[in-house]
Protein backbone atom coordinates (compact mmCIF):
# COMPACT_ATOMS: atom_id res chain seq x y z
CA UNK A 1 0.00 0.00 0.00
CA UNK A 2 1.39 3.41 -0.91
CA UNK A 3 0.54 6.86 0.35
CA UNK A 4 -0.08 9.99 -1.65
CA UNK A 5 -1.18 13.42 -0.46
CA UNK A 6 -4.16 15.14 -1.99
CA UNK A 7 -5.72 18.59 -1.97
CA UNK A 8 -4.64 22.20 -1.94
CA UNK A 9 -2.81 23.59 1.06
CA UNK A 10 -2.52 26.84 2.94
CA UNK A 11 0.37 27.73 5.21
CA UNK A 12 1.42 31.09 6.57
CA UNK A 13 4.81 31.98 8.02
CA UNK A 14 3.67 35.30 9.47
CA UNK A 15 0.48 35.86 11.44
CA UNK A 16 -2.62 37.59 10.11
CA UNK A 17 -3.57 40.87 11.79
CA UNK A 18 -5.87 39.25 14.35
CA UNK A 19 -3.30 36.72 15.64
CA UNK A 20 -2.19 37.42 19.20
CA UNK A 21 1.40 38.62 19.30
CA UNK A 22 2.21 36.21 22.13
CA UNK A 23 1.20 33.15 20.06
CA UNK A 24 4.10 31.65 18.13
CA UNK A 25 2.10 28.72 16.74
CA UNK A 26 -1.48 28.91 15.47
CA UNK A 27 -3.21 25.83 14.03
CA UNK A 28 -6.69 26.52 12.66
CA UNK A 29 -9.11 23.82 11.45
CA UNK A 30 -6.29 21.71 10.05
CA UNK A 31 -7.04 18.43 8.27
CA UNK A 32 -4.70 16.11 6.38
CA UNK A 33 -5.94 13.73 3.67
CA UNK A 34 -3.96 10.90 2.14
CA UNK A 35 -4.98 8.82 -0.83
CA UNK A 36 -4.26 5.14 -0.25
CA UNK A 37 -3.46 2.93 -3.23
CA UNK A 38 -3.22 -0.85 -3.17
CA UNK A 39 -0.49 -0.84 -5.84
CA UNK A 40 1.79 1.93 -7.17
CA UNK A 41 0.48 1.34 -10.70
CA UNK A 42 -3.03 2.29 -9.57
CA UNK A 43 -1.85 5.87 -9.16
CA UNK A 44 -1.09 6.10 -12.90
CA UNK A 45 -4.10 4.06 -13.98
CA UNK A 46 -6.38 6.46 -12.15
CA UNK A 47 -5.20 9.31 -14.42
CA UNK A 48 -6.63 7.64 -17.53
CA UNK A 49 -9.97 9.04 -18.76
CA UNK A 50 -13.03 7.04 -17.77
CA UNK A 51 -11.21 4.93 -15.17
CA UNK A 52 -12.90 4.62 -11.79
CA UNK A 53 -11.00 5.90 -8.74
CA UNK A 54 -8.48 3.34 -7.54
CA UNK A 55 -7.83 4.82 -4.12
CA UNK A 56 -9.56 5.29 -0.82
CA UNK A 57 -9.38 8.45 1.27
CA UNK A 58 -7.69 8.38 4.67
CA UNK A 59 -7.91 11.41 6.96
CA UNK A 60 -4.81 11.40 9.15
CA UNK A 61 -6.02 14.57 10.92
CA UNK A 62 -9.44 16.20 11.11
CA UNK A 63 -10.34 19.70 12.31
CA UNK A 64 -7.33 20.32 14.57
CA UNK A 65 -7.16 23.76 16.20
CA UNK A 66 -4.94 25.10 18.97
CA UNK A 67 -2.50 27.91 19.81
CA UNK A 68 0.84 27.79 21.59
CA UNK A 69 2.11 30.96 23.27
CA UNK A 70 5.62 32.27 23.68
CA UNK A 71 7.53 30.22 26.22
CA UNK A 72 4.79 27.58 26.51
CA UNK A 73 5.49 23.83 26.38
CA UNK A 74 2.78 21.70 24.72
CA UNK A 75 2.87 17.90 24.98
CA UNK A 76 1.10 15.70 22.42
CA UNK A 77 0.06 12.20 23.47
CA UNK A 78 -1.95 9.39 21.92
CA UNK A 79 -1.59 5.88 20.52
CA UNK A 80 0.52 5.09 17.47
CA UNK A 81 -1.17 6.19 14.26
CA UNK A 82 -3.28 8.93 15.86
CA UNK A 83 -1.60 11.73 13.87
CA UNK A 84 0.94 13.17 16.34
CA UNK A 85 3.96 13.04 14.03
CA UNK A 86 1.92 14.26 11.06
CA UNK A 87 0.84 17.27 13.08
CA UNK A 88 4.40 18.11 14.14
CA UNK A 89 5.59 17.81 10.55
CA UNK A 90 2.94 20.31 9.47
CA UNK A 91 3.95 22.77 12.18
CA UNK A 92 7.57 22.31 11.04
CA UNK A 93 6.61 23.07 7.44
CA UNK A 94 7.60 19.62 6.10
CA UNK A 95 4.00 18.73 5.27
CA UNK A 96 1.19 21.00 4.15
CA UNK A 97 -2.39 20.66 5.41
CA UNK A 98 -5.14 19.59 3.05
CA UNK A 99 -7.49 22.04 4.72
CA UNK A 100 -6.99 24.76 7.28
CA UNK A 101 -3.80 26.65 7.99
CA UNK A 102 -0.71 26.63 10.18
CA UNK A 103 0.80 29.95 11.25
CA UNK A 104 4.24 30.15 12.87
CA UNK A 105 6.36 33.08 14.02
CA UNK A 106 10.11 32.84 14.46
CA UNK A 107 12.89 30.33 13.82
CA UNK A 108 11.86 26.67 14.12
CA UNK A 109 14.26 23.88 15.12
CA UNK A 110 12.74 20.43 14.60
CA UNK A 111 14.00 17.06 15.81
CA UNK A 112 11.71 14.59 14.11
CA UNK A 113 12.18 10.96 13.02
CA UNK A 114 15.62 9.42 13.44
CA UNK A 115 17.75 10.02 10.36
CA UNK A 116 16.04 13.19 9.16
CA UNK A 117 18.11 16.32 8.64
CA UNK A 118 21.62 14.82 8.68
CA UNK A 119 23.64 13.68 5.68
CA UNK A 120 24.92 10.20 6.58
CA UNK A 121 28.13 10.71 4.58
CA UNK A 122 29.07 13.93 6.38
CA UNK A 123 30.82 14.00 9.74
CA UNK A 124 28.99 15.13 12.84
CA UNK A 125 30.77 18.47 12.74
CA UNK A 126 29.92 18.99 9.06
CA UNK A 127 26.28 18.21 9.75
CA UNK A 128 26.19 20.76 12.56
CA UNK A 129 27.45 23.44 10.17
CA UNK A 130 24.99 22.31 7.49
CA UNK A 131 22.01 22.44 9.84
CA UNK A 132 23.06 25.75 11.32
CA UNK A 133 23.34 27.35 7.89
CA UNK A 134 19.94 25.97 6.91
CA UNK A 135 18.55 27.62 10.04
CA UNK A 136 20.03 30.94 8.92
CA UNK A 137 23.05 31.13 11.24
CA UNK A 138 26.31 32.59 10.00
CA UNK A 139 29.52 30.60 10.08
CA UNK A 140 30.74 32.74 12.95
CA UNK A 141 27.58 32.06 14.99
CA UNK A 142 27.99 28.33 14.49
CA UNK A 143 31.67 28.54 15.45
CA UNK A 144 30.68 30.21 18.74
CA UNK A 145 27.99 27.61 19.43
CA UNK A 146 30.14 24.58 18.50
CA UNK A 147 31.87 24.11 21.91
CA UNK A 148 28.47 24.06 23.66
CA UNK A 149 27.06 21.64 21.07
CA UNK A 150 30.00 19.27 21.52
CA UNK A 151 29.85 19.47 25.32
CA UNK A 152 26.12 18.71 25.44
CA UNK A 153 26.26 15.87 22.87
CA UNK A 154 29.29 14.17 24.48
CA UNK A 155 30.20 11.99 21.49
CA UNK A 156 33.92 12.79 21.64
CA UNK A 157 36.03 11.87 18.63
CA UNK A 158 32.95 10.75 16.70
CA UNK A 159 32.31 14.41 15.87
CA UNK A 160 34.84 13.85 13.06
CA UNK A 161 33.32 10.54 11.90
CA UNK A 162 30.54 10.09 9.31
CA UNK A 163 27.05 10.08 10.87
CA UNK A 164 26.32 6.70 9.21
CA UNK A 165 28.70 5.16 11.78
CA UNK A 166 26.70 6.52 14.73
CA UNK A 167 24.48 4.52 17.03
CA UNK A 168 20.91 5.76 17.36
CA UNK A 169 21.74 7.25 20.76
CA UNK A 170 24.76 9.15 19.44
CA UNK A 171 22.71 10.47 16.55
CA UNK A 172 19.97 11.77 18.82
CA UNK A 173 22.45 13.38 21.22
CA UNK A 174 24.07 15.35 18.41
CA UNK A 175 20.76 16.19 16.70
CA UNK A 176 19.15 17.40 19.94
CA UNK A 177 22.23 19.37 20.93
CA UNK A 178 22.29 21.07 17.52
CA UNK A 179 18.57 21.90 17.67
CA UNK A 180 18.73 23.59 21.06
CA UNK A 181 21.88 25.59 20.30
CA UNK A 182 20.71 27.33 17.10
CA UNK A 183 18.66 29.82 19.15
CA UNK A 184 15.19 28.77 17.97
CA UNK A 185 12.01 30.55 18.98
CA UNK A 186 10.15 27.25 18.49
CA UNK A 187 11.56 23.78 19.27
CA UNK A 188 9.73 20.70 17.96
CA UNK A 189 10.72 17.24 19.26
CA UNK A 190 9.14 13.95 18.18
CA UNK A 191 9.87 11.12 20.64
CA UNK A 192 13.62 11.70 20.39
CA UNK A 193 14.34 11.34 24.12
CA UNK A 194 13.19 7.71 24.09
CA UNK A 195 16.37 6.73 22.23
CA UNK A 196 18.93 8.25 24.61
CA UNK A 197 20.18 6.73 27.86
CA UNK A 198 19.00 7.79 31.32
CA UNK A 199 21.86 10.25 31.86
CA UNK A 200 21.19 12.01 28.57
CA UNK A 201 17.43 12.00 29.19
CA UNK A 202 17.93 13.73 32.55
CA UNK A 203 20.18 16.30 30.89
CA UNK A 204 17.49 16.95 28.27
CA UNK A 205 14.84 17.41 30.96
CA UNK A 206 16.97 20.05 32.64
CA UNK A 207 17.51 21.69 29.24
CA UNK A 208 13.76 21.79 28.61
CA UNK A 209 13.31 23.59 31.91
CA UNK A 210 16.03 26.06 30.94
CA UNK A 211 14.33 26.64 27.56
CA UNK A 212 11.09 27.41 29.36
CA UNK A 213 12.87 30.04 31.47
CA UNK A 214 14.23 31.56 28.24
CA UNK A 215 10.67 31.74 26.82
CA UNK A 216 11.34 29.19 24.06
CA UNK A 217 8.14 27.61 22.76
CA UNK A 218 8.28 23.79 22.74
CA UNK A 219 6.02 21.21 21.07
CA UNK A 220 6.92 17.62 21.77
CA UNK A 221 5.56 14.11 21.39
CA UNK A 222 6.36 11.43 23.95
CA UNK A 223 4.99 8.08 25.05
CA UNK A 224 6.58 8.72 28.45
CA UNK A 225 3.47 10.06 30.15
CA UNK A 226 5.37 11.03 33.30
CA UNK A 227 7.69 13.17 31.19
CA UNK A 228 4.70 14.89 29.58
CA UNK A 229 3.32 15.71 33.02
CA UNK A 230 6.68 17.00 34.20
CA UNK A 231 7.55 19.20 31.22
CA UNK A 232 4.27 20.41 29.75
CA UNK A 233 2.22 23.48 30.54
CA UNK A 234 -0.63 21.98 28.50
CA UNK A 235 -1.27 18.66 26.78
CA UNK A 236 -3.38 17.44 23.88
CA UNK A 237 -4.66 13.88 23.44
CA UNK A 238 -5.12 12.80 19.82
CA UNK A 239 -7.29 9.81 18.92
CA UNK A 240 -8.13 8.82 15.37
CA UNK A 241 -6.77 12.08 14.00
CA UNK A 242 -8.97 14.26 16.23
CA UNK A 243 -8.44 16.10 19.51
CA UNK A 244 -10.00 13.93 22.22
CA UNK A 245 -8.91 16.06 25.18
CA UNK A 246 -6.89 19.21 25.81
CA UNK A 247 -5.92 21.05 28.95
CA UNK A 248 -3.90 20.44 32.12
CA UNK A 249 -1.35 17.62 31.54
CA UNK A 250 -2.49 15.65 34.58
CA UNK A 251 -6.13 15.63 33.46
CA UNK A 252 -5.27 14.79 29.85
CA UNK A 253 -2.97 11.90 30.86
CA UNK A 254 -5.59 10.52 33.23
CA UNK A 255 -8.10 10.69 30.40
CA UNK A 256 -5.71 8.87 28.06
CA UNK A 257 -4.97 6.07 30.54
CA UNK A 258 -8.65 5.71 31.26
CA UNK A 259 -9.57 5.41 27.58
CA UNK A 260 -6.91 2.75 27.06
CA UNK A 261 -8.21 0.69 29.96
CA UNK A 262 -11.83 1.23 28.97
CA UNK A 263 -11.20 -0.60 25.71
CA UNK A 264 -10.96 -3.79 27.76
CA UNK A 265 -14.46 -3.26 29.17
CA UNK A 266 -16.48 -0.31 27.85
CA UNK A 267 -19.32 -0.60 30.34
CA UNK A 268 -19.96 2.87 31.81
CA UNK A 269 -20.95 3.58 35.39
CA UNK A 270 -22.25 6.43 37.49
CA UNK A 271 -19.43 8.40 39.14
CA UNK A 272 -19.86 9.03 42.85
CA UNK A 273 -16.42 9.77 44.31
CA UNK A 274 -14.67 13.04 43.50
CA UNK A 275 -12.12 12.25 40.78
CA UNK A 276 -10.22 13.89 37.93
CA UNK A 277 -11.13 10.79 35.91
CA UNK A 278 -12.76 7.44 36.68
CA UNK A 279 -13.07 4.25 34.68
CA UNK A 280 -13.52 0.50 34.98
CA UNK A 281 -15.73 -2.45 34.04
CA UNK A 282 -18.00 -2.22 37.11
CA UNK A 283 -17.18 -5.63 38.61
CA UNK A 284 -16.63 -3.79 41.88
CA UNK A 285 -17.07 -0.18 42.97
CA UNK A 286 -14.91 1.88 45.31
CA UNK A 287 -17.31 3.45 47.78
CA UNK A 288 -14.82 5.33 49.96
CA UNK A 289 -11.15 6.26 50.19
CA UNK A 290 -9.81 7.58 53.48
CA UNK A 291 -6.46 8.78 54.80
CA UNK A 292 -6.16 8.19 58.53
CA UNK A 293 -3.53 9.52 60.93
CA UNK A 294 -1.91 7.56 63.77
CA UNK A 295 -4.98 8.19 65.97
CA UNK A 296 -7.31 6.72 63.33
CA UNK A 297 -8.75 10.13 62.44
CA UNK A 298 -9.42 11.11 58.86
CA UNK A 299 -6.99 13.85 57.83
CA UNK A 300 -5.77 15.89 54.88
CA UNK A 301 -2.56 17.11 56.54
CA UNK A 302 0.31 14.80 57.49
CA UNK A 303 3.66 15.45 59.12
CA UNK A 304 6.65 14.13 57.23
CA UNK A 305 7.50 10.69 58.62
CA UNK A 306 4.11 10.22 60.29
CA UNK A 307 2.55 6.75 60.01
CA UNK A 308 -0.70 6.89 58.05
CA UNK A 309 -3.30 4.41 56.87
CA UNK A 310 -4.93 4.57 53.48
CA UNK A 311 -8.27 2.75 53.69
CA UNK A 312 -9.99 1.66 50.48
CA UNK A 313 -13.54 0.30 50.73
CA UNK A 314 -15.25 -1.37 47.79
CA UNK A 315 -18.46 -3.29 47.05
CA UNK A 316 -18.58 -6.14 44.54
CA UNK A 317 -21.33 -6.15 41.93
CA UNK A 318 -20.28 -9.47 40.40
CA UNK A 319 -18.51 -12.57 41.71
CA UNK A 320 -14.74 -12.43 41.30
CA UNK A 321 -11.64 -14.40 42.26
CA UNK A 322 -8.36 -12.92 43.44
CA UNK A 323 -9.01 -9.20 42.89
CA UNK A 324 -6.32 -6.58 43.47
CA UNK A 325 -6.54 -3.31 45.35
CA UNK A 326 -3.96 -0.60 44.66
CA UNK A 327 -3.03 2.95 45.62
CA UNK A 328 -0.91 5.60 43.87
CA UNK A 329 0.49 8.85 45.29
CA UNK A 330 1.17 11.71 42.89
CA UNK A 331 2.49 15.24 43.21
CA UNK A 332 0.23 18.22 42.59
CA UNK A 333 1.39 18.36 38.95
CA UNK A 334 0.67 14.67 38.40
CA UNK A 335 4.09 13.00 38.78
CA UNK A 336 3.89 9.45 40.14
CA UNK A 337 5.65 9.22 43.52
CA UNK A 338 4.73 5.82 44.97
CA UNK A 339 2.34 3.06 44.11
CA UNK A 340 1.66 -0.44 45.35
CA UNK A 341 -1.11 -3.03 45.38
CA UNK A 342 -2.10 -6.16 47.25
CA UNK A 343 -0.33 -8.41 44.73
CA UNK A 344 2.97 -6.52 45.04
CA UNK A 345 2.62 -6.83 48.82
CA UNK A 346 1.93 -10.60 48.50
CA UNK A 347 -1.58 -10.36 49.93
CA UNK A 348 -4.12 -12.73 48.35
CA UNK A 349 -7.71 -11.58 48.80
CA UNK A 350 -9.50 -14.77 47.73
CA UNK A 351 -13.03 -15.07 46.29
CA UNK A 352 -15.94 -12.63 46.58
CA UNK A 353 -19.63 -12.80 45.77
CA UNK A 354 -21.83 -10.01 44.46
CA UNK A 355 -22.89 -7.71 47.29
CA UNK A 356 -19.86 -8.33 49.52
CA UNK A 357 -17.94 -5.37 50.93
CA UNK A 358 -14.13 -5.31 51.08
CA UNK A 359 -12.03 -2.97 53.21
CA UNK A 360 -8.24 -2.85 52.71
CA UNK A 361 -5.81 -0.82 54.83
CA UNK A 362 -2.40 0.24 53.49
CA UNK A 363 -0.13 1.26 56.35
CA UNK A 364 2.77 3.50 55.30
CA UNK A 365 5.23 5.93 56.83
CA UNK A 366 4.90 9.21 54.95
CA UNK A 367 8.53 10.17 54.32
CA UNK A 368 7.66 12.78 51.71
CA UNK A 369 8.85 16.37 51.35
CA UNK A 370 6.50 19.21 52.27
CA UNK A 371 4.09 19.91 49.40
CA UNK A 372 0.65 18.84 48.16
CA UNK A 373 -0.03 15.33 46.86
CA UNK A 374 -3.02 13.39 45.55
CA UNK A 375 -4.12 9.82 46.17
CA UNK A 376 -5.48 7.52 43.47
CA UNK A 377 -7.07 4.15 44.25
CA UNK A 378 -8.06 1.18 42.08
CA UNK A 379 -9.88 -2.12 42.18
CA UNK A 380 -8.58 -4.49 39.53
CA UNK A 381 -8.88 -7.96 38.07
CA UNK A 382 -6.05 -10.44 38.42
CA UNK A 383 -4.93 -9.57 34.86
CA UNK A 384 -4.57 -5.88 35.74
CA UNK A 385 -7.74 -4.61 34.03
CA UNK A 386 -9.77 -2.25 36.17
CA UNK A 387 -13.00 -2.78 38.06
CA UNK A 388 -12.92 0.80 39.27
CA UNK A 389 -10.04 3.28 38.97
CA UNK A 390 -10.48 6.64 40.73
CA UNK A 391 -7.85 9.23 39.84
CA UNK A 392 -6.83 11.88 42.38
CA UNK A 393 -9.68 11.14 44.77
CA UNK A 394 -7.98 12.76 47.77
CA UNK A 395 -5.67 15.77 47.98
CA UNK A 396 -3.43 15.97 51.06
CA UNK A 397 -0.57 18.12 52.33
CA UNK A 398 2.70 16.97 53.87
CA UNK A 399 4.14 19.45 56.37
CA UNK A 400 7.56 19.60 57.98
CA UNK A 401 9.89 22.10 59.60
CA UNK A 402 12.70 20.89 57.35
CA UNK A 403 12.75 21.85 53.68
CA UNK A 404 14.13 19.37 51.14
CA UNK A 405 14.24 19.17 47.36
CA UNK A 406 12.40 16.50 45.37
CA UNK A 407 9.67 14.31 46.84
CA UNK A 408 11.45 11.82 49.13
CA UNK A 409 12.51 12.94 52.60
CA UNK A 410 15.52 10.72 53.37
CA UNK A 411 16.36 12.60 56.62
CA UNK A 412 20.09 12.95 56.00
CA UNK A 413 22.38 12.95 59.03
CA UNK A 414 25.50 15.06 58.59
CA UNK A 415 28.84 14.47 60.25
CA UNK A 416 31.78 16.69 59.66
CA UNK A 417 35.35 17.21 60.84
CA UNK A 418 38.16 19.65 60.23
CA UNK A 419 41.89 19.05 60.20
CA UNK A 420 45.07 21.00 59.52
Amino acid sequence: MTLGSAGLTARATMPPPHTLESDLVLVQNVSKLYRLYRRPADRLRELLPGVAPAHRDFWALRDISFEVGRGETLGLVGPNGCGKSTLLQMVSGILQPTMGRVVTRGRIAALLELGAGFNPEFSGRENVYLNGEIMGLSRGEIDRAMPSIEAFAEIGEFMERPVKEYSSGMYVRLAFSTAIHVDPEILIVDEALAVGDAVFANRCVRKFQELRERKITVLFVSHDLGLVKQLSDRAILLLGGRIEAAGAPNDVINRYIGLVLEKQAPEARQQRLRSSFRHGDGTSEIVSIQMLNARGEETASIASGEPVTVRVSARFHRAVSDPMVGILVRTRIGMDVYGTNTRIEHTDLGDFEAGQLLEVDFGIECWLTPQQYTLTAAMQNADGSSHDWVDDAIAFDVVDTRVAAGVANLRAKIEWRASR
